[in-house]
């Protein structure tokens, strides 16, 4: 299966740089998949949860809000403030999902369903 550069940057660093089978993202008008060959597109990302298949795993990145620009062969995810949901020991990971939550919760923003996306973050537990 053909793949996908993806490409999540923020203020502090890079959260993820590697190519993937299709990344889903937490669009302002909802969440989209994007997969190699995509068409061109640049949209505002809101409060959720980035989820990343690999050939052989599955990661989840949670964030604030951000951008995303796409084309045909990458994906460059700007974001305020992000998590990794799905690396290190199982206690990095109970920390990060902890994080995560602080960091979904610490958006005011009337038209996100806060509870849908903490749902998503537990699933990663």
């Amino acid at each position: 299966m053909d793949t996908i550069k993806l490409s999540i940057v923020s203020p502090n660093g890079e959260i993820f740089n590697d190519d993937v089978k299709t990344v889903t993202l937490p669009g302002k008008e909802g969440e989209f998949g994007v997969l190699a060959g995509h068409a061109s597109l640049v949209s505002s990302l809101t409060v959720g949860v980035i989820v990343i298949e690999k050939d052989d795993s599955t990661e989840a990145v949670a964030i604030n809000w951000g951008h995303v620009k796409v084309d045909e062969k990458s994906v460059d995810v700007l974001v305020d403030g992000a998590i990794a949901l799905t690396q290190g020991a199982d206690s990095e990971i109970s920390k990060n999902i902890d994080a995560a939550k602080d960091l979904v919760n610490s958006v005011k923003d009337s038209n996100v369903s806060v509870a849908a996306v903490e749902a998503k973050i537990n699933s990663f537990a």
